[in-house]
């Protein structure tokens, strides 16, 4: 796949993600949830690589950001989340595996990132337990969208007439 085509399809996702946050955001606490992140991340992971799949989730939380639908906890939730599931499925091509990825990245490590920031750079008092079952919540239900919907276009063979999914992929 050119690069040209993996930028516009990256773009494309970011555009999703932005747009979409205006609509289907949850505030819980001082977080945002935001399911549709996890979605795009299984995605971006599945069918762009590692590399998109961060610059993807890292683009959509600065969006968000600066329109105000999203939380400084979006940054390490989301990239942490893209980078896990792209690289399990790089290393297995199997799409359950970046499903995985994306709940352990954004529901543990994501968490676990998000603690400091809330302590250290917010002055919130927060604990680390109180991170962990929303983000993984939040990335179990957008992750699960995301499978589906490639198991279902693998199926189909949507995405292989396009062009976009590599023909080594098991299920």
């Amino acid at each position: 796949m050119n690069k040209t085509y993996k930028l516009t399809l990256t773009a494309m996702m970011i555009a999703i993600g932005t747009i979409s946050s205006n609509l289907v955001v949850i505030p819980v606490g001082f977080t945002k949830v935001f399911p549709i992140q996890h979605f795009l991340n299984v995605v971006s992971a599945v069918l762009l690589g590692p590399y998109y799949a961060v610059a993807q989730a890292f683009c959509t939380s600065v969006l968000r950001n600066l329109m105000g639908t999203g939380s400084i906890f979006a940054f390490p939730g989301s990239m942490a989340g893209a980078f896990l599931a792209a690289i399990l499925f790089l290393k297995t091509r199997k799409i359950y595996m970046a499903f995985a990825g994306e709940v352990i990245g954004t529901g543990i490590i994501g968490a676990i990132l998000c603690y400091p920031i809330a302590s250290l750079l917010l002055g919130q008092k927060a604990t680390l337990f109180g991170f962990i079952p929303l983000f993984i919540f939040s990335s179990f239900a957008g992750a699960l969208l995301g499978f589906i919907i490639l198991i279902v276009f693998l199926r189909k063979k949507v995405l292989l007439k396009t062009g976009s999914f590599d023909n080594r992929v098991n299920q």
